[in-house]
């Protein structure tokens, strides 16, 4: 019977072919004889509209799907594409587009979620608004800054790129202060003054220490500028003083240059640069210090005109107006005791009283002077003036002079509420801040040194140190001198007796190498050019540590583009950030 119907189905359409009927007619009927007989299954269609959730919708007035019509030539091809009939039943919209076996889908990506939503458009914008109403669930601001105030620097620096918002919320002077008195710092180091074929690049290149990797920081306000200091105070750096050229602007010349007053002050945090009051004299390469001191702090100007300075020799000293009191110190330190305070009267020991206003009074209200000295004027000539820039009333101040014999100052730190300041000619002096005066200080015979490298001063947590290139005798010949060494002294501030406390691991190839205290650490960066290339070594010493050993925590890592001028101009601050 079933075959029959077939035989049927062939001859009618020989029959059509006959008539010359348009083969898409055939095609058309052909179909529909085929499910009329084997009871084809059909598509899913959607009854309540009528449509094929298999077919695009593309349709025409006809009616079927318009995607991937048959241009075959062979009749009753499963495999090819159909197209409906164009008569009243497709009006409907009831696509025919094979059987179940054999049925071609013609929806391409998305096209039949695009369909849906088309047709289901009050579902889709329900679903739609619950999908934001969850998307959109804002975190407290307070509860956002406790979770950006612990990123590392570098993802706090990629978290201000999310948004506007993150951005204004990180650079706040609440979001900065928590940041300062949290625990979440780590050690940073800028290195400032690299010169790049003949020019002032203008860039700062940091380092974090905990993770060893180096970034580069523009700085096109420093363009042309070399020979500057600078100092941190707390996470800011002051650049303070330079030069600049002025025949060829941004060139290292040294021929036709102009000496600069201005202080620039750099916030990596922020990335922001602002200027401050300008110093009294101009000045290149000055000795900087920087201290804290009490919210009520007035500088003593009743001594600016007098050369002379008190003395302090071997441990023993005037006691009137010494601040440090050495001669009742050495007297009462075997009997001297926390509770009995009294039995010193009109004793002010700094290092004691300081530290105690400062945990009295609030981090955020925290008061520092910045302090300069020496250095070359206008003219090359060496300087013996000084200044003071007080921070809340962003004013310098002139200080007392050094006196005349103190010679050419070439390193300086604070310690203790006292400027330490040390000459070429390896004199050390020492100058009071609260009370606005120089003390000379005479210690034991300082080891020989070699004089074409300057001594560095650096104080961590209240101790003195100084680095100084010496000659060592080495195997076991007396008198011969073997090689040069950098050596760490330390100062004992009740004897002043200098101890040796480590040797740095380096030849001393650097003359200029710039040395920084950092609470227990003490950074230092040396950089030479030898055999035609500049080298660079980054050292720390953990000055708490019984040996006080020195580790290398970077090498060469930034000196492939820079000029041997850079070892001159360079200088370095550490910031804990």
């Amino acid at each position: 019977m079933f075959s029959e119907r077939l035989t049927g189905e062939q001859s009618l359409g020989q029959d059509l072919e006959a008539l010359s009927v348009s083969k898409r007619l055939v095609r058309s009927v052909s179909q529909k004889l085929k499910k009329k007989y084997k009871g084809g299954r059909g598509e899913e269609v959607d009854d309540t509209r009528g449509v094929s959730l298999r077919c695009l919708t593309l349709y025409g007035r006809g009616g079927g799907c318009k995607v991937g019509a048959d241009t075959s030539d062979e009749f009753g091809d499963p495999s090819s594409r159909r197209r409906s009939s164009s008569s009243e039943e497709g009006k409907g919209y009831k696509m025919i587009c094979g059987t179940e076996e054999t049925a071609v889908d013609c929806f391409s990506h998305g096209v039949k979620e695009r369909f849906w939503r088309k047709h289901n458009k009050k579902d889709f914008e329900l679903e739609e608004s619950v999908r934001n109403s969850r998307m959109h669930i804002f975190l407290p601001d307070d509860i956002l800054e406790m979770c950006l105030v612990k990123l590392p620097m570098t993802s706090l620096m990629t978290a201000r790129l999310v948004c506007k918002k993150w951005r204004h919320l990180t650079t706040t002077s609440r979001f900065l202060q928590m940041r300062r008195d949290g625990p979440h710092q780590k050690p940073w180091a800028f290195l400032f003054g690299v010169v790049k074929d003949g020019f002032c690049s203008g860039e700062i290149h940091a380092l974090d220490v905990s993770q060893g990797q180096w970034h580069r920081i523009n700085a096109d306000i420093l363009k042309g500028r070399f020979m500057f200091s600078i100092a941190s105070i707390q996470d800011d750096i002051y650049v303070v003083g330079g030069c600049s050229s002025l025949t060829s602007f941004g060139r290292v010349d040294r021929s036709s240059y102009k000496t600069h007053k201005g202080v620039l002050v750099f916030s990596p945090l922020t990335k922001s640069w602002h200027k401050v009051s300008s110093m009294k004299h101009a000045r290149s390469m000055p000795i900087l210090g920087v201290s804290e001191v009490s919210s009520d702090f007035t500088l003593n100007q009743n001594r600016l005109d007098r050369r002379f300075y008190r003395s302090r020799v071997g441990g023993v000293s005037d006691v009137y107006e010494d601040p440090h009191r050495l001669s009742l110190r050495r007297q009462y330190r075997n009997a001297f005791d926390e509770n009995e305070a009294s039995l010193l009267p009109n004793r002010k020991s700094y290092k004691f009283t300081r530290q105690k206003s400062d945990q009295s009074s609030a981090k955020g209200c925290r008061r520092f002077v910045l302090i300069s000295v020496g250095g070359l004027g206008s003219w090359d000539e060496p300087l013996d003036s000084g200044e003071i820039y007080d921070s809340a009333s962003n004013k310098w101040t002139e200080i007392q002079k050094m006196p005349v014999d103190f010679g050419i100052v070439c390193s300086g730190v604070v310690c203790n509420g006292m400027f330490y300041v040390y000459s070429e000619t390896d004199r050390l002096a020492g100058f009071d801040i609260e009370r606005g005066y120089w003390i000379g200080i005479q210690t034991t015979p300082f080891p020989s040194r070699v004089h074409e490298y300057h001594p560095k001063l650096v104080c961590c947590n209240g101790r003195l140190f100084m680095l100084s290139v010496s000659w060592c005798e080495g195997d076991g010949q007396i008198g011969r001198r073997n090689k040069a060494v950098r050596k760490l002294w330390e100062l004992d501030l009740m004897y002043l007796t200098w101890s040796e406390a480590s040797i740095h691991p380096d030849a001393p190839m650097d003359w200029n190498a710039a040395f920084v205290g950092d609470r227990n650490l003490i950074f230092g960066v040396e950089m030479f050019k030898i055999f035609g290339q500049i080298l660079d070594f980054l050292t720390v010493c953990d000055v708490s540590d019984l040996g006080a050993s020195w580790r290398h925590i970077s090498r060469n890592h930034i000196t492939h583009e820079l000029d041997a001028s850079s070892c001159m101009t360079k200088t370095l601050a550490v910031l804990h950030l």
